[in-house]
């Protein structure tokens, strides 16, 4: 899996599917350089262990969900684009869209700039798009764009049926003014937090495909919890998984690791995207790129490809395969 089954066993981070990050990609807006797209997928329409479907509510109210950009490369945010929504209704659910700029922009609350607000989620095959401050916003259940065969990798790497080919899950697309990232390079990761007793809690957070399910370990509580400018903390704990699984020397597994941390997404919306060197496209093939790391280059292609399902304009990601009606009395 790429981020999905962040949670203990394969499972979702507090219990809850809709806190649980599958995927981030960032890459230029196709045929506008002012515009860059961010898009942050939630949510799988099914868990792994027990198998089934899961909540037919697609996120959660009592939670944030932000998109973090390092300006300046020193690990921290210095944007944060955070939506919230409202309680799932007989109506349906809403989301709000707050820019968060400066020193703010790193922590949980403090003074942000509302974009758009009651923003209809989606939960049928429409795609419901809103605008408002230059930005364009898609909330709502779409087509899986991830494509792996999980089984197969827990299988002695046998791969053979792409899982994700007939799943859903809840995405979050934004379509940005490139000025907000400003000039060069910028590094973007997403995350998940609900509330605890009052008090802002991070459920899952992450960028790079593959690696919290399959390097973190026994770190994988302190890893999810924590922040990207800390992330030396965790080389020991990757370079553990990578020994074991791909049979690195210790020093090699330590070099290995610390090329993979800090979670973070490099992204340059004046070149064009393609993982890991800048953003990630929904076509890039990142599990191949991950299974030779993981392997030590003993395995290079679990032998499948992009789905075909996908758009041509926002929200770029297909419609679901299942219909709202469909989905609530699973």
């Amino acid at each position: 899996m790429s981020h999905h089954y962040s949670g203990p066993h394969f499972g979702f981070p507090n219990g809850d599917a809709r806190l649980d990050l599958t995927d981030l990609y960032a890459f230029p807006k196709p045929g506008d350089a002012g515009k860059s797209i961010l898009i942050m997928n939630v949510h799988p329409s099914v868990s792994l262990d027990p198998p089934g479907p899961t909540t037919s509510i697609p996120f959660a109210p009592n939670a944030i969900y932000e998109f973090k950009i390092d300006t300046n490369g020193d690990d921290v945010a210095d944007v944060a684009y955070r939506v919230d929504f409202s309680p799932f209704t007989s109506d349906g659910q809403t989301a709000t869209l707050r820019l968060i700029t400066g020193p703010q922009a790193a922590a949980a609350k403090g003074g942000r700039e509302l974009l758009i607000e009651n923003a209809v989620v989606s939960l049928d095959l429409n795609a419901t798009v809103t605008e408002g401050g230059r930005h364009r916003l898609f909330a709502g259940w779409r087509s899986d764009p991830f494509f792996f065969d999980p089984v197969g990798a827990l299988n002695g790497f046998q791969f053979g049926k792409d899982f994700f080919t007939d799943k859903d899950v809840c995405s979050i697309v934004l379509e940005v003014p490139n000025s907000v990232l400003g000039p060069g390079q910028v590094g973007v990761w997403a995350r998940t937090l609900t509330n605890v007793d009052g008090r802002w809690v991070q459920a899952d957070r992450g960028a790079r495909p593959a690696q919290t399910p399959f390097l973190t370990g026994e770190a994988r509580e302190a890893y999810l919890a924590a922040e990207p400018a800390n992330d030396a903390d965790f080389i020991a704990a990757f370079a553990h998984s990578l020994e074991h699984a791909g049979g690195y020397a210790h020093e090699d597994a330590k070099r290995v690791a610390g090329t993979l941390l800090p979670d973070i997404l490099p992204f340059d919306h004046t070149q064009p995207a393609s993982y890991p060197s800048n953003g990630r496209k929904l076509t890039d093939d990142v599990l191949d790129h991950f299974l030779a790391i993981l392997t030590n280059g003993k395995v290079t292609t679990d032998g499948l490809g992009p789905h075909d399902d996908l758009l041509v304009d926002f929200p770029y990601l297909g419609p679901p395969h299942t219909a709202a009606a469909a989905r609530s009395a699973l």
